[in-house]
């Protein structure tokens, strides 16, 4: 099942729900109206208040929050790009017979990277890249040490090319881990909460209306299914219509080909 259409039926969930407590509201307000016309209304307007601006307060910290997160993950792809990008230039400086040996393996690297994030949301297969690329790693980590240390070699050659790696090594830990930090669910559950608390208090501020006013229902109601997919759609962006990988500009036609920008938005 497609996890866009997933996420899509869920928003449209929402948006029945919240219609459907609207009305719910409506009309337990104009039976409270009925019956008691001046005390149904005593204190609604400071409990809208408390209630909406916890909503509005919610909302905007967890788009904030998913926003946030979002432009950390677009700009770690553009530093694992130029970590890996700089580490298989620094090759050149190892001894003649090292580099080619290495800059197949650095191809298997990339490639092991890019079917990581292309095999979302296959957690297995996920799991099976990292576990392949960690490999790649200890073996290019390896032979680059014993390069290293051949006679003849400069103690220089050792400080331009490990540290180089060992950025390449460690930001798929940093990205990994971006992957998974979310909020905890129990936030996404308060937001839906809210939002069906606020949709059964304008319901019941409409209590007193002889008709329905269907604009105003379905614009609250679009607005708020709209800002939570939004904001779980943020949260998720290898799987969702906003995605991570969609916001790099590609390498610029007819552009001198190089390992560091042929590596693509898919990283």
């Amino acid at each position: 099942m497609s996890y866009t259409l997933f996420g899509l039926g869920l928003a449209v969930a929402l948006f029945g729900a919240l219609l459907l407590v609207i009305e719910s509201g409506r009309r337990i307000g104009a039976r409270a109206i009925a019956r008691d016309p001046v005390g149904a209304r005593a204190g609604a307007g400071v409990v809208d208040g408390a209630v909406f601006g916890l909503l509005g307060l919610l909302v905007a910290f967890t788009f904030s929050g998913a926003a946030a997160r979002f432009d950390t993950r677009r700009a770690l792809i553009v530093e694992e790009t130029n970590h890996i990008g700089t580490a298989y230039l620094r090759l050149d400086v190892l001894p003649a017979a090292a580099p080619p040996a290495l800059r197949a393996r650095f191809r298997e690297y990339v490639d092991s990277r890019l079917a990581a994030y292309r095999a979302v949301p296959d957690m297995a297969a996920v799991r099976a890249e990292l576990a392949r690329t960690a490999g790649l790693q200890e073996e290019i980590w390896r032979r680059a040490v014993a390069a290293c240390g051949e006679p003849g070699v400069a103690p220089s050659t050792a400080t331009l090319v490990l540290p180089a790696l060992n950025a390449m090594i460690d930001i798929v830990t940093t990205r990994t881990m971006a992957a998974q930090t979310h909020p905890p669910v129990v936030i996404f559950v308060m937001l839906v909460g809210l939002a069906l608390v606020s949709a059964l208090l304008v319901g019941y501020g409409m209590g007193d209306a002889a008709s329905r006013n269907w604009v105003h229902m379905i614009g609250f109601a679009v607005a708020l299914a709209v800002a939570v997919y939004v904001i779980l759609d943020l949260e998720f962006p290898r799987i969702g219509l906003i995605r991570v990988d969609g916001a790099i500009p590609t390498t610029e036609p007819g552009a001198k080909p190089r390992l560091h920008l042929s590596i693509g938005p898919d990283l």
